[in-house]
């Protein structure tokens, strides 16, 4: 079983890896032996990741990257493989919502501004799927390697308030099980595609609202997710950290074109 769940000396690239989840699975990867290229938009907290790594022995590399931008991925991946060697497996981390694509009292969708819409269209899903076209051109060329998308409960139910954000991350969850069959049949059955859909983890792009920003107590909507969630709490960071080790490892070689929810048990609670 070490064996099979063994990540040492791979190099695996992060995006949004300097944010809550995606800092904790670098963090996590490194101790285990991994060779982690954080990629993110402001160098910033990507270095503070990187710090921390170093200071426990462990291998990372902070990469200031826009998603968004094919050259600026290119050269990342550039940078990646000068250093390291090319991408053993990628991780698309990178994304969240945008407060002015999100309904209110005051903002019905049918006044939702189209660039909001865009945005969180944009950093979910197309910030999946160019750095998808850059890093696993080399996965395609050595036959083998490992892609690990994130979707979002959003996906399985789409939640009131957020539908630029559940739009997108259904997309992800359609594009994760297209691109294991296309990968699977077109460049090596050796190449594994997989998503994680994460149930409600505190974050900063959601924490307006889960809590209240003065007091910190939970808005009704935070208390409604705490109700239908059978284990009665937020996800902590850590409680990502085994099921990514898994499907990233040898120990899913098996396992290809899922999306599996780490979520207390919201999506299984009928509500009565």
């Amino acid at each position: 079983m070490d064996t099979l769940f063994d990540l040492t000396g791979k190099v695996i690239v992060i995006t949004g890896g300097g944010g809550v989840l995606g800092s904790a699975v670098a963090e996590d990867l490194a101790r285990a032996g991994a060779k982690v290229a954080l990629l993110g938009r402001r160098e910033e907290p990507l270095v503070r990741v990187a710090s921390r790594i170093a200071a426990e022995g462990g291998a990372a590399l902070p990469l200031s990257c826009n998603v968004l931008e094919r050259e600026n991925l290119q050269k990342t991946r550039d940078r990646i493989t000068a250093q390291w060697g090319p991408a053993d497996i990628l991780i698309n981390g990178a994304g969240g919502n945008n407060k002015a694509a999100t309904t209110s009292a005051e903002l019905p969708v049918f006044d939702i501004p189209l660039e909001a819409i865009r945005q969180v269209m944009d950093l979910n899903l197309i910030g999946t799927i160019l750095p998808t076209q850059i890093f696993a051109r080399d996965m395609a060329s050595r036959g083998s390697g490992v892609i690990l998308n994130v979707s979002s409960m959003n996906a399985f139910r789409p939640l009131t308030k957020v539908p630029a954000y559940s739009a997108a991350k259904a997309a992800v969850s359609n594009f994760t099980q297209w691109l294991a069959v296309h990968v699977c049949q077109t460049c090596s059955p050796r190449i594994r595609v997989n998503a994680i859909a994460p149930g409600f983890f505190l974050t900063e792009q959601n924490r307006f609202l889960l809590t209240e920003e003065k007091t910190g107590d939970l808005t009704p909507r935070g208390r409604s997710i705490i109700d239908h969630t059978p284990m009665a709490r937020f996800g902590a960071p850590e409680d990502l950290l085994g099921t990514v080790r898994w499907l990233i490892s040898d120990a899913a070689q098996f396992v290809t074109g899922i999306v599996v929810p780490v979520d207390g048990g919201f999506s299984a609670y009928g509500g009565v």
